[in-house]
């Protein structure tokens, strides 16, 4: 265990949105002191961007632009004497590659994180929920399946359902009971579909649903990536990157 008087300082991109990265704090600093114990807190750098720039960067599709975006905030934490970078959201992993070169530090990737938590569980096949990006998209969707996870996704017009209940409710703080209700449903057809436990794949998406709400075992990659936001802090340690 590193020496509580020289603990790494992670330097973390959020904001995307500011309602998970709340929570990411929260879990951050939990994590550490049940650890630590007594007045021990994590080390943070918090870089908090304008999500409705970031979003629409996403909906037009100029993810070069969106990846400058986060890699020039990357660099900033690097200055600041940040040890290693750790990106609050699922989507924005997408240009993973802009926030590494830009920093020159280790990454805490959220995917891979997810990956190892899954398979100690002892599971192969998972239901995926998050932005459609996350979703349909090799950055996230294919690097699960690179560490030899079988990944299910919801069919066109859920996704479609999904993927509105993030931007305009859970993005903007609702939380609405008719979407946790089609949530549960949407994850009910995926376990009929043969998966063992569903990844929830969006920041946000654990702020709606939870293991409470679910007849399977439920990856919340948000409280998954924090608790690797710890390990890297205390034990140095990296999720492994697929084939590792």
């Amino acid at each position: 265990m590193a020496d509580p008087r020289e603990l790494p300082l992670l330097g973390v991109i959020g904001g995307m949105s500011w309602e998970s990265t709340a929570t990411y704090y929260r879990l951050l600093n939990e994590g550490v002191k049940a650890r630590l114990g007594g007045l021990h807190s994590a080390r943070l750098l918090v870089h908090s961007v304008d999500f409705a720039v970031i979003e629409a960067l996403q909906a037009s599709g100029d993810w070069r632009a969106a990846g400058q975006a986060l890699g020039s905030a990357a660099a900033g934490l690097a200055r600041a004497g940040a040890n290693a970078i750790l990106i609050a959201t699922n989507t924005m992993h997408k240009v993973a590659g802009y926030v590494e070169a830009a920093s020159g530090l280790p990454l805490i990737h959220i995917a891979d994180a997810t990956a190892m938590a899954i398979r100690e569980a002892g599971l192969h096949r998972v239901a995926l929920l998050g932005t459609r990006y996350t979703m349909a998209q090799d950055f996230y969707r294919g690097r699960l399946q690179r560490h030899g996870l079988d990944v299910l996704v919801p069919d066109a017009a859920a996704c479609t359902e999904i993927n509105r209940v993030i931007y305009e409710e859970l993005c903007q703080g609702r939380r609405e009971a008719g979407s946790r209700a089609f949530y549960r449903r949407a994850v009910a057809s995926l376990l009929a579909d043969g998966a063992q436990g569903v990844v929830l794949g969006c920041t946000e998406v654990g702020l709606l649903i939870g293991p409470d709400d679910l007849p399977c075992p439920c990856f919340d990659t948000t409280t998954i990536h924090a608790d690797a936001g710890v390990r890297f802090a205390l034990d140095g340690a990296l999720p492994p990157a697929p084939g590792h």
